[in-house]
């Protein structure tokens, strides 16, 4: 699924998942430049998507307060969160280095994604762990 987004998304520079245990993130498949391995609920736009169990379009990820630079590159985010049983299991996390990247037309389609994910697996028995 990273290889495929990555591919139709031109404009992305970092593609993965980040998959939820406890009060933590802990990175999953992902493409592109090597990432943060643990996000803690509510911090950077990963954790704070996951905590609020909302979608969230960054324009420029130097005017979001907390924002965890992985990849200095990075100029503009997108993260979905993976719901499963009313409970946030993961996210989706889109990263380019262009400013202002991600709309709501991406948003639509990218929850749509999640959603195909959430009814096709069985996230409670994940063990990358």
């Amino acid at each position: 699924m990273t290889a495929a987004l990555k591919e139709a998304f031109q404009k992305i520079s970092w593609v993965g998942f980040y998959f939820q245990k406890d009060a933590k993130l802990f990175l999953g498949p992902f493409q592109g430049k090597t990432a943060c391995t643990v996000i803690s609920l509510g911090s950077g736009v990963c954790g704070t998507s996951a905590k609020n169990k909302e979608t969230i379009i960054v324009e420029d990820v130097n005017n979001f307060v907390g924002h965890i630079a992985c990849d200095s590159g990075s100029r503009s985010e997108i993260v979905i969160p993976i719901i499963q049983n009313d409970k946030v299991v993961g996210v989706l996390d889109l990263d380019s280095y262009n400013l202002s990247a991600f709309n709501q037309n991406d948003q639509n389609y990218l929850e749509q994604i999640a959603a195909l994910l959430t009814n096709k697996f069985d996230f409670s028995e994940l063990s990358i762990f």
